[in-house]
């Protein structure tokens, strides 16, 4: 046998495999890296998440507590303000609040319905917690939220 057959025999697999294992450890590694960056770009994305949501708490908080000060030097707020702000109100909630807006929450509710009427929307000729149940109170065509407790 020559030198030729034995590099031949020898020589040629050994390199081969070797080529081989290279590119499968440089496969593993870029696997790896991508896998940091994604993992990397996953923590970033919930961290940008958290900002927003806690900002939107925080306007929705601002524009409820807006709200209140209106209505409340207003004197009365009708069932479509009532529906607004209650709407924000449960948005706000399933944000994550914190018990802050809740007792804002219970005077806004304990407002008259119409100027002067001295009938809050809870309580006021009707059911417990019933809205509309004021004559007159409704307006044609609008069906008022239930409000939970």
């Amino acid at each position: 046998m020559d030198l030729y057959q034995v590099f031949g025999l020898v020589g040629i697999p050994s390199v081969i495999s070797g080529l081989v294992a290279l590119l499968i450890q440089r496969s593993l590694k870029t696997r790896d890296e991508r896998q940091e960056e994604i993992r990397a770009k996953s923590e970033e994305m919930e961290l940008q998440n958290r900002a927003i949501m806690m900002g939107l708490q925080a306007i929705l908080r601002d524009r409820l507590l807006q709200g209140y000060r209106y209505y409340a030097g207003k004197g009365w707020a009708d069932y479509e303000d009532r529906a607004n702000l209650e709407n924000l109100w449960f948005q706000y909630h399933a944000l994550g609040a914190n018990g802050i807006m809740d007792e804002y929450r219970k005077r806004f509710l304990a407002l008259p319905v119409a100027p002067g009427d001295g009938t809050a929307a809870r309580g006021g000729g009707g059911k417990e917690g019933e809205l509309g149940s004021e004559k007159g109170a409704r307006r044609p065509g609008f069906e008022p939220p239930r409000w939970e407790k």
